[in-house]
């Protein structure tokens, strides 16, 4: 065996002219260039190398036609998702996509009709609710429950309650985006026996799956059971857990065959296609190398989560950091500066120089929040904690 690469994670590529969207949009979505943009969910960090260097060596073939995706490829994941979540899936079951938002969308046509019931469990990532009213179903909203250390669960008996014939499909954020919640399997299972008495079927979204920290497990909710695996439609891929977005490519898995076949028929209504040939390359480099280079990641990001929560500590009267078990986006808790929402995201623009995600638009149940992403260089998450200490210092010395 070779030598253990060390990944340096303490200084990272400059963005701001290669039309990331982070950098591109801010004049648009803060008013001013002169922010340090914390809110699109992809790291400031330099995707690894051993992606680009299998991107280099298919570089040297010249031609760039259309291409299936290669069976190595899917194996890759499969082999990856068996070591790292201790389930099988087979290559059958897998579909290429673009994107976890375009799968949602198709399993939203796929299972329910225009008008039925669709379930979210708020606050939870835009698109969730977005992808509900924009093909014309009905929101069904589940909030979670906060406890008093700030960590959310599920509320289960709101959900029951609300569940009615028209109840066709449930959207499950699993690790949870924005709340950092890792469900555990009990949880999860109440869950699925709450759908399979029902006749509802649950699109899992474990994009955020590898980037979970210890002692914190993922389960796939898939992978509870049978009747599990029956009804679940898995998204799952390499653009968080690598900061390999620009590829578009991630992966449907769906073990059901007449769920499979009803997915399919919108599916290939859209015509999806087989995404692009460096995305192959790409996403089988990822999973098939990258098990030291999430490892020595996810200690770097738990580091930086760990010096955000000694920045709130300091001044526990404005902000609250929400517990996190998973992904790299803090969810901050700033009820107590008393600020409304328009005021509390001039605070962030203005005085920290921050661009963040409002908490509002994760639903009514992110008033007083905002979210923001730590996955940064070392380099980076001092100048954030610096700018954003300094505009609470100056708040704290001005009442």
């Amino acid at each position: 065996m070779g030598e253990k690469i060390i990944y340096d994670f303490s200084t990272s590529a400059c963005r701001k002219d290669t039309n990331a969207e982070k950098y591109t949009l801010r004049k648009e979505l803060f008013g001013t260039d002169d922010v340090n943009p914390v809110w699109v969910a992809d790291m400031d960090i330099n995707t690894p190398p051993f992606v680009f260097e299998a991107v280099k060596k298919r570089l040297e073939h010249p031609i760039m036609g259309y291409e299936e995706v290669p069976s190595s490829t899917w194996q890759a994941q499969i082999q990856w998702m068996k070591r790292h979540h201790k389930i099988e899936i087979k290559e059958e079951e897998l579909l290429y996509s673009h994107s976890v938002v375009a799968s949602m969308s198709v399993c939203i046509n796929a299972f329910s009709e225009v008008g039925d019931k669709v379930i979210v469990q708020t606050p939870v990532y835009p698109p969730f609710f977005h992808s509900v009213v924009h093909n014309d179903r009905k929101l069904l909203k589940n909030q979670l429950k906060q406890e008093e250390d700030g960590s959310y669960s599920f509320d289960f008996e709101d959900l029951k309650s609300k569940i009615d014939k028209e109840t066709k499909l449930l959207l499950l954020c699993s690790p949870h985006n924005p709340v950092g919640r890792v469900w555990r399997r009990e949880e999860l299972e109440e869950i699925l026996e709450i759908c399979l008495e029902n006749d509802i079927v649950v699109f899992s979204d474990e994009i955020h799956s590898d980037l979970v920290y210890a002692p914190n497990k993922h389960i796939p909710f898939a992978s509870l059971s049978d009747d599990a695996k029956n009804i679940t439609i898995t998204a799952i891929g390499v653009g968080k857990t690598f900061n390999m977005a620009g590829f578009a490519m991630s992966s449907v898995a769906i073990a059901n065959e007449a769920l499979r076949e009803k997915f399919l028929k919108v599916y290939n209504q859209i015509h999806f296609a087989q995404g692009a040939t460096l995305s192959h390359v790409s996403f089988e480099a990822a999973y098939r190398y990258g098990d030291d280079w999430l490892e020595q990641l996810k200690d770097h990001l738990y580091s930086n989560y760990t010096a955000l929560k000694e920045l709130c500590a300091r001044y526990p009267a404005y902000i609250k950091l929400t517990p996190i078990e998973a992904t790299y986006l803090a969810w901050l808790d700033c009820r107590a500066m008393g600020l409304n929402n328009k005021k509390l995201r001039k605070f962030f623009i203005e005085d920290a120089k921050l661009g963040l995600n409002a908490g509002l638009s994760f639903s009514k149940e992110g008033s007083g929040f905002m979210r923001l992403n730590f996955a940064v260089s070392s380099v980076k998450i001092l100048q954030i904690i610096s700018q954003l200490e300094s505009a609470l210092k100056s708040r704290e010395e001005n009442g």
